[in-house]
């Protein structure tokens, strides 16, 4: 039988599909996200390979986040990190986010339809999580038959209460181009997005919907007012959850409250500062990947500051322990020392800096709804899954490359200057 597509386009579709997939597996397969996220680096680098073009490697944040990665692997090698050979293992595998991201950039979201796919996709994601979250809140169970979680969190489509950090990050690129449409749509939509995320009752996420709203209202101007209201409205609806829905008043307002009160004896104090004592430790090398797992339990770290409390003799022993310091920047910490924390704190400067360029005054709402979703994403003050979990860093790498590939095509639609310079936002 004769082959209707030509050869060469071949990979480039099989990649698309792929990406398209991933936000469907992100949610429910996350071994096959990998394997598709791997299948988009091979046939990106087949693709170089094949047409000899590797001038995205000269780019700044394909050269400091590769920097980033040797320092991982050599703080991870068995000679060096403590960890052993499933360290460096897990070390070299961390380049597949890398090459993915330069994928989306330079050959899998570089025409306009597939942009418009990938973000179809995750808008219906949004849609998705939060139908099953009201759902649940008005039945009891999701659609699988899931109630409720044992704190009172709605769970949305999954059986545990992880709805509440992707809703938080998908309502952006999926609602702001909603403003195209009109005012009372978007002030809808908005309301109805930040009512979901209020009613999931996690309050990490509910705090980087909030500071995601005024970032959006910054650089879209035509949906400041939206913002406002929607701002507002969360407030009314956290306050309002305290007769409607109890369990989520109970952790978004009354739990939180005690926390930040004695932050140094809660979970999360008690893992920064497990996390800063092996930093102390470590400061140049840390510990490789792997390192705050393997590390948490040994007696040399067991001890805390003034800031925490009673705690300050053991630093909380086996309380302060977990897989990881949920904490993306304490993580690159006790991983790779200071000079780890240095290159990836400036991987994620460069990725948000690269989704602005050629902005515009007028930005493209789709654009600013993806850059949201990165910014709360890598927001240093903030409790958060590992980064290398396919569950965070997945989302990551799909809001950054396809958010850059918007800034690359508009970079090549921009006009020219007297002086051959395109100019810059």
């Amino acid at each position: 039988m004769p082959n209707t597509l030509p050869n060469r386009l071949a990979p480039t579709h099989i990649a698309l599909a792929a990406t398209l997939l991933l936000p469907l597996f992100l949610m429910y397969g996350r071994a096959i996200a990998e394997m598709l996220i791997v299948l988009v680096d091979l046939v990106f680098l087949l693709h170089c390979m094949r047409e000899r073009d590797w001038r995205w490697l000269r780019a700044a944040w394909v050269i400091v986040g590769g920097l980033w990665w040797a320092w991982l692997i050599l703080c991870s090698l068995p000679s060096i990190g403590p960890s052993g050979v499933p360290s460096l293992l897990q070390a070299l595998a961390v380049g597949r986010y890398l090459i993915f991201v330069a994928a989306l950039e330079h050959l899998v979201m570089r025409d306009a339809a597939p942009r418009l796919w990938l973000g179809r996709a995750l808008a219906a994601c949004a849609v998705w999580i939060g139908a099953n979250a009201w759902l649940q809140f008005a039945t009891g169970s999701n659609i699988i038959g899931a109630g409720r979680w044992m704190d009172g969190e709605l769970t949305g489509p999954f059986e545990k209460p992880r709805a509440g950090a992707p809703m938080s990050r998908l309502i952006f690129p999926a609602m702001l181009p909603a403003i195209r449409r009109s005012r009372w749509f978007a002030a809808l939509v908005t309301v109805l997005s930040v009512g979901t995320v209020v009613l999931i009752g996690q309050r990490m996420p509910l705090l980087l919907t909030v500071l995601g709203l005024v970032v959006s209202g910054l650089l879209l101007r035509r949906v400041r007012m939206t913002m406002v209201v929607a701002l507002v409205a969360c407030a009314g609806i956290v306050a309002a959850s305290a007769v409607v829905s109890p369990p989520s008043f109970r952790r978004l307002v009354t739990k939180f409250s005690d926390q930040m009160a004695h932050f140094g004896e809660s979970p999360y104090g008690l893992l920064a500062g497990r996390a800063l004592v092996m930093a102390e430790a470590h400061p140049v090398l840390g510990r490789g990947f792997f390192g705050f797992r393997t590390g948490c339990n040994n007696p040399e770290y067991a001890h805390g500051y003034a800031w925490q409390g009673r705690y300050e003799a053991d630093g909380g022993a086996a309380e302060g322990c977990n897989i990881h310091p949920h904490n993306h920047y304490l993580e690159a910490l006790t991983d790779g020392g200071i000079p780890g924390l240095v290159l990836f704190s400036t991987l994620m400067v460069l990725w948000l800096a690269g989704m602005l360029r050629h902005l515009g005054r007028d930005p493209d709402p789709a654009r600013v709804g993806l850059f949201v979703a990165a910014f709360i994403h890598e927001w240093p003050i903030a409790s958060a899954s590992s980064f290398f979990a396919m569950d965070t860093g997945g989302w990551l790498v799909v809001f950054v490359g396809l958010g850059l590939a918007y800034a690359r095509a508009a970079a090549s639609t921009a006009p020219i200057s007297p002086d051959g310079s395109t100019p810059s936002t």
